[in-house]
């Protein structure tokens, strides 16, 4: 056994402001909700994982859950609703609750926090979580997908059953937005949706995104050419152009967002409307 010690840890250069001390207290599943702008509904893998846990219940595998009080006498769950379902599942009436006591603006926060760090959650749970939160990163990613017409989802959504404009590559989103900035995101996301190939669904996936801001930051001159560029994306057929990358054999390291790249690159290097506004 050893003792709980801080030696050899770098501390916080600001001393953290941990905010009101918890509760624990056991409350009845009965007056436990669930706030919806930020937590998911239990399906597929959550429900796989309900049952698992009713099937192989143990109150010495069981955390508490973190709550927050909410108008009503009730507590809205930041952390537990798998386990607090499984708890229900089994008959069992009260769980043991760890109550904090944040705003409601920092319970989407909280709940991104815990889960973004400690569980296996996928990106578009986390993201949603920050928007509610206000993280001024979501915001934004929010911000320039609703100026291109691009929807981010909720949740996991198979590629072949996603509608036009919609999209589940948060990360990649987030990365064009920090490297890039909005204008170039904005952009590649437009000449998606803005074009012919606005139809087609499940186009906005990560290579395919990558691939028009890869392209349209190191041409700015392209990124702002305004219906020239969108008229020059009316005639190339992402889509395939994708797949031809895709299937296309590669060097080692090479990936499909950079042969898609270099196709692109070739496809409007060939456009008169770019060429001439370029000279």
């Amino acid at each position: 056994m050893r003792a709980i010690t801080a030696e050899g840890f770098k501390r916080p250069n600001d001393r953290p402001v941990p905010g009101a001390a918890p509760m624990l207290q056991w409350l009845a599943i009965s007056s436990l909700v669930v706030d919806d702008t930020y937590q998911r509904p239990i399906r597929g893998e959550g429900e796989r994982n309900v049952a698992k846990i009713a099937a192989n219940f143990r109150w010495a595998r069981f955390a508490p859950v973190v709550v927050a009080p909410v108008e009503g006498g009730m507590f809205a769950i930041i952390d537990g609703q798998h386990r607090t379902t499984a708890a229900a599942l089994v008959g069992i009436e009260t769980v043991p609750c760890q109550v904090v006591i944040p705003p409601a603006s920092e319970q989407a926060d909280a709940f991104k926090a815990i889960n973004g760090s400690t569980t296996r959650m996928n990106r578009q749970t986390i993201h949603r979580a920050a928007v509610a939160a206000g993280d001024p990163e979501a915001l934004a990613i929010g911000d320039a997908c609703r100026c291109a017409g691009v929807e981010v989802l909720a949740y996991p959504v198979p590629t072949a059953k996603q509608a036009p404009g919609q999209t589940m590559s948060v990360a990649t989103l987030a990365e064009c937005l920090n490297l890039y900035g909005r204008d170039t995101l904005v952009t590649a996301l437009q000449c998606v949706t803005e074009t012919s190939n606005g139809e087609e669904p499940g186009l906005l996936v990560a290579p395919v995104i990558k691939a028009l801001y890869d392209v349209l930051h190191y041409r700015k001159d392209w990124r702002d050419a305004g219906e020239a560029l969108l008229g020059a994306f009316d005639e190339i057929d992402i889509a395939g152009q994708a797949e031809a990358a895709r299937l296309e054999p590669k060097a080692k390291g090479i990936s499909t967002a950079m042969v898609l790249t270099a196709r692109l690159n070739d496809r409007l290097n060939r456009v008169p409307a770019l060429t001439r506004k370029a000279a």
